[in-house]
């Protein structure tokens, strides 16, 4: 009885070392890819939530020296963020608030030039919408309709684009075009939800120009 477990044992060992040997090294590297991936994802959770940590401390940073009013320390620490946390949502927030004081101390360049990094780098569409509709608006300021009328034709972001049509209402306007900017004026109307407040301004600039949102809205909906 014993020899006939011996040998029923054996002959299961034989079949381990069969199987192993046929296909032991493809389950050992299946294995260190899957270990190895699983190692990898929670490296990079944790260096994201070590760069956010580290990144929001610097914003903090940024915000502190804005309420100073010490503007050559604010770009050297928006500069250090840029080399450093450049994906961040805080990088990004942090050139809208830089340009914000640059824009408000009279520094318009540097202003320009935050806005710019965030609308050409920022992760976030919603981010390089603002950026790129705040740019505008300056370069309107400057009486530069057309670099700002080529900054507000790109697609935008959610109802962002209702609001680049809205401007870009604005400048032709400005300029004297009244057909185009109705058609501006039109798309913005109709791209905001009707129980948006900002809606009425903009049905307010179409009745200045002669005409009524209502009848676009319906032929809209036909």
């Amino acid at each position: 009885m014993a020899n006939h477990l011996d040998l029923e044992e054996q002959e299961q060992l034989d079949s381990i070392k069969h199987f192993w040997k046929q296909y032991g090294n493809l389950i050992t590297w299946a294995l260190i890819a899957v270990l190895g991936a699983f190692a990898s994802w929670n490296f990079y959770q944790y260096w994201q939530r070590t760069q956010a940590a580290q990144a929001s401390a610097m914003y903090d940073e940024v915000e502190r020296m804005t309420l100073e009013g010490d503007l050559s320390k604010v770009e050297r620490a928006f500069a250090d963020m840029r080399d450093k946390f450049p994906g961040t949502t805080y990088a990004q927030q942090a050139g809208l608030l830089v340009a914000k004081v640059n824009y408000e101390a009279g520094k318009i360049d540097e202003a320009k030039s935050a806005l710019t990094w965030v609308a050409e780098k920022a992760a976030d569409e919603g981010y390089q919408s603002i950026a790129r509709l705040r740019l505008a608006g300056i370069l309107v300021d400057s009486k530069a309709y057309d670099e700002a009328l080529k900054l507000l034709s790109g697609n935008y972001a959610g109802h962002f684009q209702a609001l680049a049509a809205d401007r870009r209402g604005d400048i032709l306007s400005l300029q004297g075009k009244a057909a185009e900017a109705k058609v501006a004026y039109e798309i913005a109307y109709k791209g905001l939800d009707d129980r948006t407040e900002y809606r009425r301004l903009i049905e307010v600039k179409l009745n200045a120009l002669g005409v009524d949102p209502q009848p676009v809205e319906t032929g809209s909906k036909k």
